[in-house]
């Protein structure tokens, strides 16, 4: 279990123990048996659970903040790969599109499967199949260091990982790409590592 489910699950049960001792205040307050001191600590309980819940709440939005900020992601609910299966792309070599019904959340970003297989894999070893740079265009990270929207059928797997690429208006960066490879990949690592880093 990850140190941060173990501190969601903490909240939890300060939560749900903090909402059972504010129903027993409040019920014996109800009968007759409570005083104002009962009252008194049936608030402070409330203020307590209260705060606990903008905690989780807190932490649950910042989540998808960190790893999507810099991620190519559908801002509304941090998509990757405009719903394509990451997984697909090496098990079936093409892209192909993952359906809303299949989803896994990594980092706080959303991945769609073509199959529960598909999402049991990538669950398994998501790195192994998250794109290169982000998901950001392997062309444009390398030649400018800039992030650029790709298409997420123009692809290549090149050393067991998955980079993406720009093409429209009759250009396919990948052309652009598979003519200085080594030099291009070497210069998009190095200036991912600045945006991988905030």
């Amino acid at each position: 279990m990850s140190l941060q489910q173990q501190a969601d699950n903490k909240i939890h049960s300060l939560i749900t123990s903090g909402i059972l001792r504010v129903k027993k205040d409040l019920y014996s307050c109800k009968v007759g048996l409570g005083s104002s001191s009962i009252v008194i600590k049936s608030m402070r309980r409330i203020l307590i659970v209260m705060m606990s819940l903008v905690v989780l709440c807190l932490e649950t939005v910042a989540q998808p903040g960190t790893a999507a900020s810099q991620w190519n992601v559908d801002s509304k609910d941090h998509l990757a790969l405009d719903g394509y299966d990451p997984v697909a792309y090496f098990t079936a070599g093409k892209a192909v599109k993952g359906r809303a019904s299949v989803i896994a959340d990594h980092e706080g970003i959303r991945y769609r499967f073509e199959s529960e297989h598909n999402k049991k894999l990538f669950l398994e070893s998501p790195s192994a199949y998250k794109p290169q740079y982000g998901g950001w265009c392997a062309y444009a990270m390398g030649a400018k260091g800039e992030k650029v929207e790709v298409d997420p059928e123009t692809f290549k797997i090149l050393d067991g990982r998955l980079y993406l690429f720009y093409n429209k208006f009759f250009n396919n960066t990948l052309d652009s790409w598979n003519k200085n490879e080594p030099e291009l990949r070497r210069d998009a690592d190095k200036n991912w590592s600045k945006f991988a880093t905030n």
